[in-house]
């Protein structure tokens, strides 16, 4: 193993997952990539863009995508088991 190899390589858990929405409408695509601490702030900016009214993203568009964010935060913790060493 080299020192470039990656940390699953060596039995180190990685220690940060992230989470990908992603809409597209149109010419215009909306992607949200954030990790499991950072939902609260993440449904902030669905609320900020729909208010953008430069946007076509809607406030059903920010209910949906919430909605999402919310399910794969609860799916996270029911499918995560405890990391265990390949040693």
């Amino acid at each position: 193993m080299t020192a470039s190899a990656p940390a699953e390589a060596w039995g180190i858990p990685v220690r940060c997952e992230l989470n990908v929405l992603a809409l597209i409408k149109g010419n215009e695509q909306y992607v949200f990539v954030y990790d499991d601490d950072s939902r609260d702030p993440l449904i902030d900016a669905f609320r900020d863009t729909a208010a953008d009214p430069r946007l076509s993203f809607t406030w059903f568009d920010a209910a949906v995508l919430t909605d999402k964010a919310r399910e794969q935060g609860r799916s996270n913790r029911a499918v995560l088991p405890h990391s265990r060493s390949r040693i």
